[in-house]
């Protein structure tokens, strides 16, 4: 139990406490009570209080103390209240009455039931000081209050100014009395301030607000938030205005900081690319910490290169990559972008590069010589802007140095502190790793190029059969180098091959597999396997490819991709094509009609145990076979139909080129930066007539052989191709001597007059024929020898009915 009273010996008691008595615990009467109402505490204070002993009143019930029984009301509010506080009337040890302020606690242990615990009770027994002594202590607390405080009477007239206020408006109190805050602080703040006030006395109620000042004697501006009380008397009449101020600057920097560090996280590294990284990290900078930024990469860094180890070597050579500023048009600017300069030893650069650490420099008179002795030309937009502060921040990331960045001042007036230079650090951290995210992705991305490029074909060759024209576009850097392919492959018998295929992923790893796949097809179409027998091939290849790829890396390699392979023969003007998963091509008659057509889609490669299937169409002679990878017809923005109907439209228009009609599809259909690889072969379908081939059907008989012979020398003499007889005259005997002797009816002979000379001899047999050694006294097995070495070719092909033996030579120049 607490009770305060006006005793003397409380007086005496405070007089004899040493000095380093800072607490007098016997100035407080103190107890403590059970639920039950029995004391279970007694203190010297309240000994003091009542004059009874711990041991007379510890167990007792604590009502045997009271002056009479409390009200039922009261007694009733102690079983839900934490807290109360009255006044009581107790009866002292002597027999006479104390009415004493007394203030009850309930402390309820952990676990317990709420309304469970004891009772303290507690009450001062300090004579409250004389009105004197109060009026002086509320004067000390005024004057040394740590919050700018001022008071000001009804007409707005400052009263008093406690020493913060002196201190932050640089004025002492007596300055200050009887003026306005507007004529204290000459700013638009100091009438809003004002207005405020008027508020305040007009309402009573109390107002807040915050404020940006820029007072006398200050370097920078500072944020307050201030709050306008109104101060009334005892009858409740409003006296004047007590202003209180807290200056917020350091929480509004810290505030700004990470605002800045936030945003810094998510506009730096927004991609891949080098240039746009660093330009991110000079304009996140700006306004926030600096007015002019620069940033400066080794050379080597934008090639993909490591740079050397060690420090740079002298002078320090760098490559403007980015610059900012918050004046238009960054006119600060002596180095422009893509231009590599020369750093002075003791420039901020080449000592950050140097040192490795950052460094903040305020620029004096004697640095700004030194400048101008070196790099004049620097010197005088550092004169012409006012550059004040420096601060210098090396790139590292990974251990590697990449470059520097560097902030400078000359609109603000502050110069760079500890803080903004661990704002620096952060910042361009962030970035330093982005950027060498950046230059290792181009490192990949150039050997992912250039092992695509010597993948691809690097001319297709002219063809009898089509003409054509290509383009392959690599993806945006943020996609990387996929898989995509295109071929061209000459087939026997003046046909030609068409292949369009893409490989699922990008990188090396996508690039390395295409490779293996268009080696795979290549030495596929020189087996004459029809369309869809070749992708059965190459889908075992892909199954076995993922097969490898689970060895290697010990965890699932699955391999992907998708293939379209489309013969045509120029002959017959008939074209067949098999798709495994790709996009079907489109077709251009020369009427301007333009269909997809229908070819079974197939799944895509690697899948394993499914069936091709082969569509054979007709295409009159002049049509635009168009093949291409799904990256030209599919984008995030837009479905698959709509890129197929663009590229319908362009088609359909006439076109002075195949060059002109693939420039006007990428245009068309392609935004400026692909998320994905695009391969498109476009081919323009020739015919050969009658003019060009002759064929004969011959008898399976020996004595055919001759008459074969004859009708060849008398076609080659229609076409000119006198000069070619006798090695021609000596193929087609030992063609059709062979399709005679070995093979089955009907025999077939076909000449084709291309850029080269083909023969043929096609019959019922599907058994192929093959080279062998003749021995020295063997009658036979010289034949297909004599063919190869008198030819540029030869071979065989399966067809529906049997096999074809063709041979191709060079035509006799002119």
């Amino acid at each position: 139990m607490n009770v305060m009273t006006g005793s003397e010996a409380a007086d005496d008691d405070r007089s004899s406490r040493r000095p380093d008595d800072l607490i007098d615990e016997s100035a407080t009467a103190r107890a403590t009570m059970n639920p039950d109402g029995i004391v279970t505490g007694w203190s010297e204070g309240a000994r003091r209080l009542l004059g009874y002993r711990s041991a007379e009143v510890v167990g007792r019930p604590a009502a045997t103390l009271l002056a009479g029984a409390p009200p039922a009301e009261t007694l009733r509010s102690l079983h839900t209240l934490p807290r109360w506080n009255g006044t009581a009337t107790l009866l002292h040890r002597d027999g006479h009455r104390l009415a004493v302020n007394l203030l009850a606690h309930r402390r309820e242990p952990d676990g317990e039931v709420k309304g469970g615990g004891e009772w303290l009770l507690v009450s001062p027994l300090a004579r409250p000081s004389s009105p004197l002594q109060n009026d002086a202590l509320v004067k000390w607390a005024f004057t040394r209050s740590p919050s700018t405080t001022a008071l000001y009477d009804t007409g707005l007239r400052l009263r008093r100014a406690n020493a913060d206020m002196e201190r932050v408006i640089g004025l002492p109190e007596a300055a200050m009395q009887g003026l306005r805050v507007s004529e204290i602080v000459v700013d638009p703040e100091g009438d809003r301030t004002e207005q405020c006030m008027r508020r305040a006395l007009e309402t009573g109620e109390q107002q807040h607000l915050q404020q940006i000042l820029h007072l006398a004697g200050h370097e920078r501006e500072s944020i307050w938030t201030t709050s306008l009380t109104p101060v009334r008397d005892a009858g409740g009449t409003v006296r004047g205005v007590l202003l209180s101020a807290h200056d917020m600057t350091e929480e509004h920097l810290a505030r700004g900081r990470l605002a800045l560090l936030n945003e810094a996280s998510i506009r730096i590294g927004s991609t891949l690319d080098l240039a746009r990284t660093a330009q991110e990290l000079a304009d996140v900078a700006i306004p926030q910490l600096a007015d002019f930024v620069t940033v400066d990469l080794l050379p080597a860094i934008e090639g993909g290169d490591d740079p050397r180890a060690g420090s740079p070597p002298s002078p320090v050579m760098l490559r403007r990559v980015a610059y900012q500023s918050v004046l238009e048009g960054s006119p600060e600017v002596v180095v422009e972008r893509g231009t590599v300069a020369a750093y002075p030893d003791d420039s901020t650069a080449a000592r950050c590069l140097t040192t490795g650490r950052p460094l903040i420099e305020n620029v004096t008179t004697s640095s700004m010589d030194r400048v101008a002795s070196q790099t004049p030309d620097r010197a005088e937009r550092m004169r012409r802007y006012g550059f004040h502060s420096v601060l210098g921040v090396p790139m590292r990331a990974r251990g590697i140095t990449l470059g520097v960045a560097t902030f400078s001042r000359h609109r603000r007036p502050e110069p760079f502190e500890q803080d903004d230079l661990l704002l620096g650090e952060e910042i361009t951290a962030r970035a330093a790793v982005c950027i060498d995210n950046a230059r290792r992705y181009t490192r990949e991305r150039r050997t992912s190029l250039t092992l695509q490029s010597s993948l691809l074909p690097q001319r297709l060759p002219p063809q009898a059969a089509v003409d054509v024209a290509s383009r392959y576009l690599p993806a945006s850097t943020q996609a990387g180098v996929g898989g995509d392919w295109f071929d061209v492959i000459p087939l026997s018998g003046a046909r030609v091959a068409l292949v369009v295929g893409d490989v699922v992923g990008h990188g090396i790893q996508a690039s390395a597999t295409m490779g293996r796949l268009r080696t795979a097809v290549r030495t596929l179409a020189d087996v004459d396997l029809p369309p869809d027998e070749l992708l059965t091939h190459l889908d075992d290849l892909v199954i076995h490819l993922s097969a490898e790829a689970d060895s290697a890396a010990g965890t699932n390699g699955d391999i992907g991709a998708t293939c379209l392979y489309a013969v045509y023969d120029p002959v017959s003007r008939r074209c067949t094509l098999a798709r495994a998963g790709h996009p079907v091509p489109a077709v251009a008659t020369p009427d301007g009609a333009v269909e997809f057509p229908d070819v079974p889609a197939g799944p895509p490669l690697g899948l394993g145990g499914l069936p091709f299937e082969a569509t054979e169409i007709e295409l009159p002679e002049g049509s635009l076979l168009a093949l291409y990878t799904d990256g030209l017809v599919e984008d995030r923005g837009h479905d698959i139909d709509t890129g197929l109907d663009a590229l319908r439209e362009v088609l359909a228009r006439p076109a002075s080129s195949l060059e002109s009609t693939c420039d006007t599809v990428v245009r068309t259909l392609l935004p400026d930066r692909p998320a994905d690889d695009v391969a498109l072969l476009i081919a323009r379908t020739r015919a050969l007539d009658a003019a060009h081939v002759a064929t004969w059907d011959v008898p399976h008989d020996p004595s055919a052989v001759a008459e074969a012979r004859k009708t060849t020398c008398r076609q080659l003499a229609t076409w000119g191709l006198e000069e070619a007889a006798f090695v021609t005259e000596l193929v087609v005997s030992e063609l059709v001597t062979n399709a005679i002797r070995y093979g089955g009816a009907p025999i077939q002979l076909r000449l084709i007059r291309d850029r080269n000379l083909i023969c043929e001899v096609s019959d019922a047999s599907n058994t192929a024929p093959h080279l062998r050694r003749a021995r020295t006294y063997d009658e036979g097995g010289r034949g297909l020898l004599l063919v190869a070495q008198l030819t540029q070719g030869w071979g065989t092909r399966q067809t529906h009915t049997g096999k074809t033996i063709w041979a191709e030579q060079a035509l006799p120049t002119t």
